[in-house]
């Protein structure tokens, strides 16, 4: 008859097996029901006997209680990362280069996986811990949320001590999955699989992480030894197959190339090939196989010289325009929305897409039926970037805009130095939908919790007015609305009542004044500390405030100067806000220098890297002009990279700012 031991040892076997024929082979042998049994079983068996506990076994998958912080984690092998081509030109230059250091090179070609990379770190066999890349030199602890990565190994093959690096990602159907709760949620919807896996890997609470279903890909081994008798591969293709024998999963889409001609050919392969992947790329990964070679050609400062990513356009689709509608913004602006005949762009089924304004959709004479060539600004927001009149039938209809407002049929105005149109009605209920999701949003306020769903539930059970009501309400109320509870309620008030230490700065862009974005109103609560301060800003004092034009000075003089935005703010201060910048420099090493910010900076957000640079006595702008001194460009950069090139402003990237706000 089995011991306990020996059925605790069984069952663990046996979970595994059947967690790696569910989860990564897509080929279950039991069903859900029996595979919970089984967990539910070792679940007791280790309650009931913790001496039998083991850091390997799969019940660890989860942890039962959520951080409070990330520990750094210096890495022992930095964490570099790749330059990128952009063009077949600039890729046949870089195997140029190689060729000049190694005459007869081999290459591996593979997938870019649009993910972020970590390195797990395993002593005797076992997975102790993982980290995020951060700057390449020092990431956070992410062990617990890495854990719920059920193709990650708890336990290799063999007792053997390394560390290796992968690409954590959010597989297309988890995506979709998580995006389709978001919306039922009220929740904003995640932009792109990368950004919600970014997001699930720093959650600190990891059962909301295992909730995402992330995957990975090893590529690398950063140190110890992957054979017990201390010998390593001598080449990448070879160092894969070693990793998918200890038990990680490698990437299969790959192929070994001689020459400039191959590359293109599997590159090209790997393009047509995006769409039927279960898994978003938005490149291709070109490295020396030899890593004796590797050694030759060496490293760069932040990059090795021995491979390059080959970065793909950006992915551009043919479909129908269906409909032209008209959203009101929280500003009054009418912006008309294509509604599409629905197609797969750039990892994200599009059926909607921002037309901008009436001058744009007659400067691309864009027609309702049309035809339309859709990519994604940044491979983030859907744009239509041209219409086929060749292709027209005959039926297709000219946009005009309305003269009403569609949400309170008040009549709509154009100034004559603006593109936009507005709706003239202060108390637009849609205005006041839009701004109060705009206030409850996390550059804002950070409200969590506060969707447009449940604003559209207050505002028609009539318990909000403007944002002031808010700080109002009580958990009763919330909890009688449909699809809320009493704990949905008591989150909620604790989200309302944790919102009013966000500080001025949140404060003055939760308002939302025209032309006063992050930027602008980050400098406001630095020139004027508080809010009633601000109240007696004049026009002169405004421009004086470095990057502050007439437009934006006029548009702060024009809201407080309305008495019922000063009521507002007052009601806000009567509710405990607080009313006070927060963000006061506590250094002077970037004292003089202005940054902008453009891309995706790997492992820090922009709200992060802004506050680091102001901290530090620097400024940030929100646009590139010859004032700037440095550009801070990240992954997918757009038009405020390009302009600063035109202008000769240096660009920078994000370890060459950590490295300033060190010296």
């Amino acid at each position: 008859m089995e011991n306990i031991t020996e059925k605790i040892a069984r069952l663990r076997r046996e979970i595994t097996y059947h967690a790696k024929r569910y989860y990564e082979d897509d080929a279950p042998e039991i069903s859900d029901f029996e595979y919970d049994r089984m967990y539910a079983e070792l679940l007791s068996l280790e309650s009931e006997h913790p001496e039998f506990d083991a850091p390997d076994s799969p019940t660890h998958r989860v942890g039962g209680a959520a951080l409070d912080k990330f520990e750094k984690v210096a890495h022992a092998v930095p964490l570099n990362s790749l330059s990128d081509v952009f063009s077949f030109e600039e890729l046949y230059a870089f195997l140029s280069r190689v060729k000049n250091v190694v005459p007869d090179p081999t290459y591996s070609v593979e997938p870019k996986i649009d993910g972020l990379s970590v390195a797990l770190r395993y002593e005797n066999g076992v997975f102790v811990q993982g980290a995020t890349r951060g700057d390449g030199l020092v990431g956070e602890d992410v062990t617990a949320n890495l854990r719920t990565v059920l193709s990650i190994p708890l336990k290799l093959t063999e007792p053997l001590s390394l560390t290796v690096r992968g690409e954590v990602y959010m597989p297309r159907k988890s995506f979709a999955a998580l995006n389709e709760k978001q919306e039922k949620a009220g929740k904003p919807l995640f932009a792109n699989p990368r950004n919600a896996a970014a997001g699930s890997l720093r959650q600190l609470d990891p059962r909301v992480a295992a909730k995402r279903k992330l995957d990975i890909f090893v590529f690398n081994f950063q140190e110890g030894s992957l054979y017990a008798d201390g010998h390593t591969p001598l080449t990448h293709d070879e160092t894969l197959c070693r990793l998918a024998e200890l038990g990680f999963r490698v990437l299969s889409h790959r192929a070994l190339a001689k020459t400039g001609e191959e590359i293109v050919a599997h590159i090209e392969k790997l393009g047509a090939l995006r769409d039927e992947l279960p898994f978003d790329i938005d490149g291709v990964v070109i490295k020396i196989d030899a890593l004796a070679d590797r050694v030759t050609l060496g490293e760069g400062t932040n990059t090795p010289k021995w491979a390059v990513a080959y970065k793909f356009p950006p992915e551009r689709k043919e479909t129908k325009l269906l409909d032209i509608t008209v959203a009101v913004g929280r500003t009054g602006v009418l912006t008309p929305t294509a509604v599409l005949s629905p197609v797969r762009l750039a990892g994200t089924t599009v059926s909607r897409a921002t037309l901008h304004n009436e001058d744009f959709i007659r400067e691309k004479d864009i027609r309702i039926g049309d035809v339309v060539t859709l990519q994604k600004a940044g491979d983030i927001i859907p744009e239509v970037v041209a219409a086929h009149p060749e292709l027209r039938g005959g039926g297709e209809r000219v946009f005009t805009m309305p003269d009403r407002c569609p949400s309170c049929g008040e009549p709509v105005t154009r100034e004559a130095d603006e593109a936009a149109v507005r709706c003239t009605n202060a108390a637009c209920p849609a205005q006041l939908s839009r701004g109060l999701e705009h206030f409850a949003s996390k550059d804002a306020m950070n409200i969590e919790g506060l969707g447009p769903q449940l604003i559209e539930a207050l505002l028609a059970a009539d318990l909000v007015h403007d944002a002031a009501d808010l700080y109002r309400l009580s958990a009763e109320k919330i909890a009688a609305l449909d699809r809320m509870g009493e704990k949905s309620a008591d989150n909620l008030i604790a989200a309302i009542e944790r919102s009013k230490s966000a500080g001025l700065e949140r404060l003055v862009y939760a308002l939302g004044i025209r032309n006063v974005g992050e930027v602008a109103a980050t400098a406001l609560a630095a020139r004027y500390q508080t809010l009633s301060a601000l109240f007696s800003a004049t026009r002169e004092e405004l421009l004086a405030i470095p990057d502050f034009g007439e437009i934006t000075a006029d548009a702060v003089l024009d809201f407080f100067g309305h008495p019922q935005n000063r009521a507002l703010a007052a009601r806000l201060e009567e509710a405990g806000l607080l009313t006070q910048a927060v963000a006061a420099p506590t250094g002077d090493k970037l004292a003089g220098l202005t940054f902008v910010l453009t891309g995706t900076l790997d492992g820090m957000t922009r709200d992060e890297a802004s506050a680091a640079i102001r901290a530090a006595g620097g400024k940030v702008s929100g646009s590139v002009s010859a004032k700037t001194s440095f550009v801070v460009a990240g992954e997918e950069a757009g038009s405020k990279l390009t302009k600063a090139q035109s202008l000769g402003v240096k660009v920078i990237g994000k370890e060459d700012l950590l490295r300033m706000l060190k010296e």
